[in-house]
């Protein structure tokens, strides 16, 4: 037989305690994984960043030698290597996109979190600290990357 923890007389307002840790570590699970991707993030953006300067500089140094001998290089293959240089800012950019959006979410989810075990477990060990909710409901607006004008930040 099932014994109710909360008989209809005495049950809390709102979510039962157990559903309320249950959802509220669900919660912090996902603000932790988000705390890994962007973790991901950042060391792939960072390698891409390193491999970027060394080839810029490469290629800078390539068209400046066949811009003084032309008979030995064919430009040409050296500016469509420009091009797929400026496809690689356009993938930084994108990280930058997605490091916002990342932290934003995490962001509301530990705020989420907090009300949650707040409003279920009460304020027993004195004040509690809740995170607050982001003002803006999205730090960005793009959802998608068009190749164009860069500028590196």
């Amino acid at each position: 037989m099932l014994i109710d923890p909360f008989p209809p007389d005495s049950a809390p307002p709102g979510l039962p305690l157990l559903a309320a840790a249950d959802l509220q570590d669900h919660l912090m699970v996902a603000s932790n994984d988000l705390d890994r991707l962007q973790r991901l993030l950042s060391d792939a953006s960072e390698s891409l960043m390193g491999h970027f300067y060394g080839a810029a500089g490469e290629l800078k140094q390539l068209l400046h030698i066949a811009a003084h001998h032309p008979e030995v290089f064919d430009a040409t293959r050296l500016h469509v290597a420009m091009e797929h240089l400026a496809g690689a800012i356009t993938a930084m950019q994108f990280q930058d996109l997605a490091a916002q959006l990342v932290t934003h979410t995490e962001r509301r989810l530990r705020s989420c979190a907090d009300r949650l075990a707040l409003e279920a477990m009460g304020d027993d060990d004195g004040p509690s600290i809740v995170e607050a909710m982001p003002l803006r409901p999205n730090p960005v607006t793009q959802d998608e990357m068009d190749a164009g004008s860069i500028e590196l930040f």
